[in-house]
């Protein structure tokens, strides 16, 4: 009985001890534990899963802080190298306010983005904007842990760009 255990115990540790040699567990290269190692950085999810596609705001702002200036830096550059010509910026705001005065909040947030990229870069050409203002909260709650999730700006590509 006690050699069985043993026997079951080498063999579980050579089958992940093989797995991560050759293709990972996850499915990268080499001994690579990262579950995104093995999508394209192409590709649409890496965008979103990488480089990342929302930013945040704080109280009525649409002023982009520091942090989230390393967020577009990078989308500008995936964008440009991959020459993405169709580009949707949303602009958020949360339940706080009148609907009128989230949907101008959303609408000067998203221009804050597309201001970004272009200086960065990106075509104006090839970008858009619209508000949802509250319209599309992305947590429904009474609380700051919601509303500052939902005062946001997302950058969505076009699939078929």
């Amino acid at each position: 009985m006690k050699y069985k255990k043993i026997t079951v115990l080498i063999s579980i540790f050579l089958i992940i001890s093989s797995c991560s040699e050759t293709n990972g567990l996850f499915g990268g290269k080499g001994t690579s534990n990262d579950p995104f190692a093995s999508i394209s950085q192409t590709s649409l999810d890496f965008f979103s899963s990488e480089v990342g596609d929302t930013i945040l705001f704080k109280v009525n702002q649409s002023v982009i802080e520091p942090d989230y200036r390393k967020v577009l830096d990078t989308q500008a550059k995936w964008i440009k190298e991959n020459n993405i010509t169709s580009i949707t910026i949303e602009g958020h705001a949360d339940e706080q306010g009148t609907r009128e005065y989230n949907l101008a909040l959303g609408a000067r947030r998203a221009t804050a983005v597309r201001n970004y990229l272009v200086s960065k870069g990106v075509p104006d050409s090839n970008l858009s904007i619209v508000t949802y203002g509250k319209e599309r909260p992305l947590r429904i709650c009474s609380e700051e842990s919601c509303w500052s999730k939902n005062r946001r700006a997302i950058t969505i590509i076009d699939n078929n760009s």
